[in-house]
C-alpha cells in the first residue's frame, strides 16, 4: 500500500510542474495505474488525486485536459462515493462557467463519469445519488435561456444519463419532463433536436401518467395550428416518442393519425418527411392499432413516392408510359406561377419526401404479410415504375422496399404463398430486368449494389425465372468484376449474385456465356483479398457443375478450353498454407468438384492432387471439409482411381469415428458408405480395419459395409465370424461378468445387421433361423438373448419366407405370456415382421387370433400395426376389408391402450385406400358413443404425416368436419381432437391454415379453467381436488405452441398473449408450457411481448418468489424448483429484448432477482447455458 501511495504522490507532484510534457506524462502514468484492477487508494490519496485531476481540467494545455478527463472514468470505481459527488459538483459548476473551453471539457468529464457509473441493476446507492445531483444541476442549466451552449451541453448530458440510467431517476421524471417541454419551442433548431432526443430516452421508463401527459401536450400544441417550423418539431417528437415508447402510443393513435394526415397536405417538404417518419414508427411499433389506417397510409405513400416537382422524367425516358405518374404539383396554376429562379435544384427537398414515403411503405411490407396480395396489386407496380428514380439515396430505399416484398413472397417454414403472388412476380421479371440491366453499368456503386441485391432475391424467390434474361445481365456482372474502380464489396456482391444465378438455372442457360464470365471469375480467385477469393471459389465450383454436369441425357459441351484455367487457379489456392481458413475450405471443396466432374480431363495432375487431399485429411483444421470432399469424389460416375489415397486414408477415417465431434463422425460414416459401395473390390483389406470402430448410429452405411465385408471375405471375416461378433455381446449382457445392460436401440440395430448378412448368404440363413428359434425356446437363455433372437427372426422374416418353420407361431404366442415386457414386445414385433414376408399364411392367422384372444389382443394389434406400416399398398388391398371390419369391432374397447393401437391401425390402413376409407371414418363422427368418436379422431391424426402422400388432397377437403369435434360435449373427444389438430399444425400446416379463423375460438376456449370439471375426492380424512379439464387445457396449450412455429402470420398475437397470460397462473403443467411459449414469443415477436410486459411480469414474479411449506413432501420442493427455473428461462428471454429493462416494472423485478442470491444464481446459470448453446449451435455445421 505504501509503495502505491508513494508512487501516486510522485505523479501528483510532477503534475504541478511548469513543463507541460511533465504534466502530460504524469497524467498518462496515473491513467495507466488507475486502469489496473489491483490498485487500491487510501483516503488521503483519493482526495489528492481527485483534487489534482479537477485542477488539471483547467490546464492551459489541451492534451493534458483530455488525459485528465480520461482519468475520471476509471477513478469512479476506485474512490469512495463522497469523492465521486465532489467530482460531479465541480464538473457541474464548471459546466456553467463563462469560459467556453472549461465548459466543454467539464461536459466531457460528466459524460465520462456517467458512462462509468455502475448500472442501476447492480443495486449500488452511488449511481442513484450521483444521478440525482447531476439531474438537479442540469434542470437548472436548461433554464438558462440566455446561454444556448450551456443548454445544449445540459441536454446532451441529460440524454446520455436518461439513455443509460433512466430507472434511477424516476423521482425526477416529472421535473425533467416539465423542463424539457419548453425547449421544444426554442428558437434554436439544435436545442429542439436535443430536447427531442432526451424525451425519447425518457419515455420508455416513465410512468403511464407522464407518458399520457407528454402525448396530450404534443397533441394540444399540434392542434393550435402554429407556424410550420414548430409543427415540424412536434411531429418529429411524436415519431421519436413512438419509436422509443412503442406500444404506449397505440391508445392515442385515433387522435394522432387524422392530425398527421392533415399535415401531409401542407406545402412543406420537411413537414411531410417527418409525417411519413411518424407513420413508419407507428406501423412498426403499434401494428395492431394501425390496422384501420393502413390503407390510407399506403395511398399517401404511393402519392408522394412520385413527388418530384423539380424534374421531368418524360424527357429522360422518352415519353415512358410511367412518366405521367410522376407527380409535379397538385395545382397546375401554381406550376405556371413558379419560375426556375424561384425553385432551383439546390433548394429541392422533395427527395426527402420520396425517401420517407418509401421507407414507410417498406415498414408496411415488412410487418403486414397478410396484405401481400393487395401490396402486389397496388404497391409493386409503383415501386417498379420508380426504379428510374434520379436521387441515389431514394433509389436505394426503393430497391430495399422491393426486396422486402420479394422476401415476404418467399415461402418460409409453414407459410404458404399464393399462386397469385408468384404469377405477378413472374409477369414483372422482364420489366425488372429492363429497368436494372443498364443500371448495372452505372458509376454509382450504391445503385449497382442495390440492383444486385434485388436481382439476387428475385432469383431466390423464382429459381430459373431469369434464364431468358441472362444475356442482358452478364455484361453488368462482368463490368462489376473487372472495372478498376470497383470496390471489394461491389465485387463480392456481383460474385454472390452470379453464384445464385448459377445455382438456380440449368446448365444449358449458362454454357454459351462461359467464355465471357470465366476469365473475370478466375482473376477474382487470384485476388489478394480473402473474401473475394472465397466467394470466387464458390462461383468456380458452381461453374464446374455447369460446364460438365453429371448425367447421360445432357447435351455434350466442349470443356477442354476451360479446364486448365479453372484447375490452375484452384490448385494455387489449394496448395497455399498461409491463407484464411474459409479460403482453405472452399479451395478443397472446389477442387473436389473439379475432380468429381472433370477428373478424366486432368491426366497426370490427378494423383498429385489426391495426395494434397490426403494431407488435408491429416490436418485437424481441414479434415471435416476433406472428408466431405472425399465423399463427393467417391460418388463420381467417372470412377476416379482412389487406390493410392484409400490405403492410407481409410485408417485415418477409421480414427475419426473415435473423435468426440458429431459432425465429423457423421460425415466420415457417409464417406465410408460411399467407399464401401463403390470401391470394395479395390481395397478390401483396408475396409476390414474399420470393423471395430463403426458406430451403430449410421445404420444404412453399416448394413452396406457388412454386406461388402461378408461378400469379399476381407480380413478373413466369414458369415459365422460376423454373426458371432454381432450377437456375442448380448450373451454376456446383464450377467455378473458384464453387468452393463445393452442399449435398447442396439437390439434393433444388430437385428438389422444380422438380416442384412442373411440376405447375401441365403444358404447359411436357414441354419441361423433354426438356431434363433432354439434360443427363444431355451428357458436357460437370458432375457437379452431371447429379445435379440425374436428381433433377428422378425428382421430376417421380412425378406425371406419363414413359412417352413412350423413351430414358429406357437413359440411366438407362448412368448406373449412371458413375465418380461420387453420379451413380449420383441415377440410382437417379430410376428408383425414375419407376416410382412409371408402375408398369405400369417395375416389370416393373426386376424383370427385378434378376434378370439382378448388377453393377447393388445400385442397382436401391435403386430398388425407393423404389417400395415411395412407392407406395400398393392399387397394389402386384398385384405383391407377383413382388417377394417376387425378393427371396427374393437374401436370401443374398454382398455384405452388397445383403443390407441386400433386408432393407429385404422389411420394407417386409411392411407392404403383413402378414397374409400376416409368417408367411412367421417361417417363415424355421428356415432353416439364418445369412445368411438375419440378412436376415429385419433385415427385421423395418424393419416397426417410430414411427407406428401395421396390422402392429403382428400384430407384437406374434410379435415374441417373432424375439427368440429373440438366442440364435442365429451372432454376426452375434445382432447384427442386437439392432439389431432396439433399433429396437423406440426406436420401439414397447409391443411389447417384456411380454417384457423373458425378453429381458434374453440382452441382458445379450451385454455380456460372450467369449474364444472373440477371435483373433490375424499381420500380418508383428506379431500383431494381433481381437475378433469387439465388434460384438455394442456393439449390446447401444446397446440398454441405448435402454431407459433407453423402459422405465426395467421395469429392475432395479442389475443394469443391473452391466453398465455392466463396460462402463467394455471396448474403446474400448464405453467411449464407457457413459460416455454413466452420465451419463444420473445424471439418471434418481441414488440408484442413488450406491449404486454406489465401484465406478464406479475405471474412470473409470483412463481419466482413462492416458497413451499416447510412440512411438504420432497416432490413438492422439486416441482417448485423446476417451476422457478422454467420461469427464470422466460425472464432471461425477456431480458434479451433490448428495451425491456426500460420498463419500470421489469427494472424493479430484475433488481429484485439480482439482489436475491438464490434467484440471481439461477438466472446467471441460465444465461450462461444460453450463450454456450448458441456457440454450440453455430459449431455443429
Amino acid at each position: 500500500m505504501s509503495n502505491i501511495s508513494y508512487h501516486i504522490s510522485n505523479l501528483l507532484e510532477k503534475m504541478t510542474s511548469t513543463d507541460k510534457d511533465f504534466r502530460f506524462m504524469a497524467t498518462n502514468d496515473l491513467m495507466m495505474e488507475l486502469q489496473k484492477d489491483s490498485i487500491k487508494l487510501d483516503e488521503d490519496s483519493e482526495k489528492k488525486v481527485v483534487t489534482m485531476l479537477l485542477k488539471l481540467l483547467e490546464d492551459k494545455n489541451g492534451e493534458v485536459q483530455n488525459l485528465a478527463v480520461k482519468c475520471l472514468g476509471p477513478l469512479v470505481s476506485k474512490v469512495k462515493e463522497y469523492q465521486v459527488e465532489i467530482m460531479v459538483d465541480t464538473l457541474c459548476s464548471n459546466m456553467m462557467s463563462d469560459k467556453e473551453q472549461l465548459r466543454d471539457i467539464s461536459s466531457m468529464g460528466l459524460k465520462t463519469v456517467i458512462a462509468e457509473l455502475p448500472p442501476c441493476s447492480a443495486g449500488q446507492s452511488l449511481t442513484a445519488n450521483v444521478c440525482k445531483k447531476i439531474t438537479s444541476q442540469l434542470i437548472g442549466a436548461m433554464g438558462k435561456q440566455e446561454d444556448v451552449s450551456v443548454q445544449l451541453e445540459a441536454l446532451d448530458i441529460l440524454s446520455d444519463m436518461l439513455g443509460r440510467l433512466s430507472g434511477t431517476l424516476i423521482s425526477f421524471h416529472a421535473s425533467i419532463l416539465t423542463s424539457l417541454l419548453p425547449q421544444l419551442t426554442s428558437p434554436r433548431m439544435a436545442v429542439r433536436k436535443r430536447a427531442i432526443m432526451a424525451l425519447g430516452h425518457l419515455v420508455p421508463s416513465c410512468s403511464t401518467t407522464l407518458f399520457t401527459q407528454l402525448t396530450e401536450h404534443l397533441l394540444a400544441e399540434l392542434g393550435r395550428g402554429q407556424q410550420t417550423s414548430t409543427t415540424r418539431t412536434y411531429i418529429q417528437c411524436l415519431a421519436t416518442v413512438s419509436r422509443q415508447g412503442g406500444h404506449r402510443v397505440g391508445e392515442h393513435l385515433e387522435k394522432i393519425i387524422p392530425m398527421v394526415m392533415t399535415f401531409c397536405n401542407v406545402e412543406d417538404d420537411e413537414l411531410r418527411e417527418y409525417c411519413f417518419q411518424a407513420f413508419e414508427a407507428f406501423i412498426r411499433r403499434c401494428p395492431k392499432e394501425m390496422s384501420p389506417h393502413i390503407s390510407t397510409v399506403i395511398k399517401l405513400c404511393l402519392r408522394y413516392i412520385t413527388y418530384d416537382p423539380n424534374y421531368n422524367y418524360d424527357v429522360d425516358e422518352g415519353g415512358d408510359e410511367d412518366g405521367d405518374e410522376s407527380m409535379d404539383t397538385e395545382d397546375g396554376e401554381d406550376e405556371d406561377q413558379e419560375s426556375d429562379d424561384e425553385y432551383s435544384d439546390d433548394d429541392d427537398m422533395s427527395w426527402k419526401v420520396r425517401r420517407s414515403s418509401v421507407k414507410c411503405l417498406e415498414a408496411v411490407i415488412s410487418t403486414r404479410r397478410d396484405l401481400l396480395v393487395e401490396l402486389y396489386g397496388s404497391v409493386a407496380p409503383t415501386l417498379l415504375a420508380r426504379f428510374k428514380e434520379r436521387e441515389e439515396n431514394v433509389k436505394t430505399d426503393i430497391f430495399v422496399a422491393f426486396v422486402a416484398l420479394l422476401k415476404q413472397t418467399r415461402p418460409s417454414q409453414g407459410l404458404i404463398t399464393t399462386a397469385t403472388d408468384h404469377l405477378f412476380v413472374v409477369s414483372q421479371v422482364p420489366t425488372v430486368v429492363k429497368a436494372l440491366h443498364k443500371q448495372l453499368k452505372e458509376k454509382s456503386m450504391k445503385s449497382r449494389q442495390g440492383c444486385f441485391s434485388l436481382l439476387t432475391e428475385l432469383a431466390n424467390v423464382l429459381p430459373g425465372a431469369l434464364g431468358k434474361h441472362i444475356p442482358a445481365l452478364i455484361p453488368g456482372i462482368v463490368h462489376s468484376l473487372t472495372d478498376k474502380s470497383t470496390s471489394s464489396n461491389m465485387k463480392i456482391d456481383a460474385l454472390s449474385f452470379l453464384n445464385v444465378l448459377l445455382c438456380s438455372h440449368p446448365p444449358a442457360v449458362f454454357q454459351p456465356h462461359m467464355k465471357v464470365i470465366l476469365s473475370p471469375v478466375v482473376q477474382c480467385v487470384e485476388d489478394p483479398f480473402y473474401k473475394i477469393t472465397s466467394e470466387a471459389l464458390l462461383v468456380t465450383q458452381q461453374m464446374v457443375k455447369i460446364i460438365c454436369p453429371l448425367g447421360d441425357k445432357l447435351p455434350a459441351f466442349d470443356v477442354k478450353p476451360y479446364v486448365k484455367d479453372i484447375f490452375s487457379a484452384t490448385l494455387k489456392r489449394l496448395k497455399a498454407a498461409d491463407i484464411d481458413q474459409e479460403v482453405k475450405e472452399r479451395a478443397i471443396s472446389c477442387m473436389g468438384h473439379i475432380v468429381c466432374h472433370l477428373g478424366d480431363q486432368l491426366g497426370g495432375d490427378l494423383q498429385p492432387t489426391l495426395q494434397i487431399f490426403l494431407e488435408r485429411l491429416k490436418n485437424e483444421i481441414t479434415r471435416l471439409t476433406a472428408v466431405k470432399t472425399l465423399t463427393l469424389i467417391a460418388t463420381s460416375p467417372l470412377r476416379i482411381d482412389l487406390r493410392p489415397l484409400l490405403t492410407e486414408g481409410i485408417p485415418i477415417l477409421a480414427s475419426f469415428l473415435r473423435k468426440n465431434q458429431r459432425a465429423l463422425k457423421l460425415s466420415t460414416l457417409t464417406a465410408l458408405n460411399m467407399i464401401v459401395m463403390n470401391y470394395t473390390k479395390v481395397c478390401p483389406s483396408s475396409l476390414s480395419k474399420i470393423g471395430n470402430t463403426v458406430l451403430p448410429g449410421a445404420l444404412s452405411a453399416i448394413l452396406e459395409f457388412f454386406k461388402a465385408l461378408v461378400v469379399t471375405k476381407a480380413g478373413n471375416m466369414g458369415y459365422n465370424d460376423l454373426l458371432k461378433a454381432l450377437t456375442g455381446p448380448f450373451h454376456g449382457s446383464g450377467k455378473a461378468t458384464d453387468p452393463t445392460p445393452m442399449h435398447r436401440q442396439s437390439y434393433y440395430s444388430v437385428a438389422r445387421c444380422v438380416a442384412a448378412l442373411s440376405s447375401v448368404c441365403p444358404k447359411e440363413a436357414s441354419g441361423m433361423v433354426t438356431g434363433f428359434i432354439q434360443e427363444v425356446k431355451n428357458p436357460k437363455c437370458s432375457e437379452s438373448v431371447r429379445i435379440l433372437s425374436f428381433l433377428c427372426l422378425g428382421e430376417a422374416g421380412r425378406t425371406m419366407n419363414l413359412g417352413g418353420q412350423k413351430e414358429l407361431k406357437t413359440v411366438i404366442l407362448e412368448a406373449f405370456s412371458s413375465p418380461n415386457e420387453e420379451v413380449k414386445s420383441a415377440a410382437s414385433c417379430a410376428l408383425g415382421n414375419i407376416c410382412v414376408g409371408n402375408l398369405e399364411d400369417y395375416l389370416p392367422f393373426m386376424l383370427t387370433e385378434i378376434g378370439s384372444q382378448a388377453k393377447r389382443r393388445y400385442l397382436l394389434l401391435h403386430s398388425l400395426k407393423e404389417v400395415i406400416s411395412a407392407c406395400s399398398t398393392e399387397s394389402l388391398l386384398a385384405h383391407v376389408e377383413d382388417i377394417w371390419a376387425l378393427l371396427f369391432k374393437n374401436r370401443e374397447c374398454a382398455e384405452e391402450g388397445t383403443r390407441s393401437v386400433v386408432a393407429e391401425c385404422l389411420g394407417k390402413l386409411t392411407m392404403v385406400n383413402p378414397a374409400q376409407l376416409l368417408p367411412r371414418l367421417k361417417q363415424q363422427l355421428s356415432s353416439g358413443s364418445p369412445v368411438a368418436r375419440s378412436t376415429v379422431v385419433t385415427a385421423v391424426k395418424f393419416t397426417i404425416v410430414d411427407q406428401p402422400v395421396p390422402i392429403d388432397s382428400l384430407l384437406k377437403g374434410c379435415i374441417g368436419d373432424f375439427l368440429k369435434t373440438l366442440q364435442d360435449k365429451d372432454p376426452n373427444v375434445r382432447r384427442v381432437a386437439l392432439v389431432m389438430f396439433n399433429s396437423a399444425a406440426h406436420n401439414k400446416p397447409s391443411l389447417i391454415r384456411g380454417l384457423l379463423a373458425t378453429v381458434l375460438p374453440s382452441l382458445y376456449n379450451e385454455t380456460q379453467i372450467r369449474k364444472d370439471l373440477i371435483r373433490e375426492v375424499e381420500m380418508g380424512p383428506f379431500k383431494h381436488t381433481v381437475d378433469d379439464g387439465l388434460d384438455v387445457r394442456k393439449a390446447a396449450f401444446e397446440c398454441m405452441y405448435t402454431l407459433l412455429d407453423s402459422c405465426l402470420d395467421c395469429l392475432d398475437i395479442f389475443e394469443f398473449l391473452d391466453r398465455v397470460e392466463e396460462g402463467l397462473k394455471d396448474h403446474y403443467d400448464i405453467r411449464m408450457l407457457t413459460f416455454i411459449m413466452l420465451a419463444r414469443l420473445c424471439c418471434l415477436c418481441p414488440n408484442a411481448v413488450v406491449q404486454r410486459l406489465d401484465r406478464l411480469i406479475e405471474p412470473l414474479r409470483v412463481t419466482c418468489t413462492t416458497k413451499v411449506k416447510a412440512g411438504s413432501v420432497k416432490q413438492e420442493f422439486e416441482k417448485q424448483e423446476e417451476l422457478r427455473r422454467s420461469a427464470m428461462r422466460a425472464v432471461a428471454a425477456l431480458l434479451s429484448i433490448s428495451e425491456v429493462e426500460k420498463s419500470p416494472a421489469m427494472a424493479d423485478f430484475a433488481n429484485q432477482i439480482r439482489t436475491n442470491a438464490e434467484m440471481a444464481s439461477i438466472l446467471e446459470s441460465i444465461q450462461g447455458d444460453t450463450r454456450s448453446s448458441t456457440v454450440e449451435s453455430m459449431d455443429t455445421s
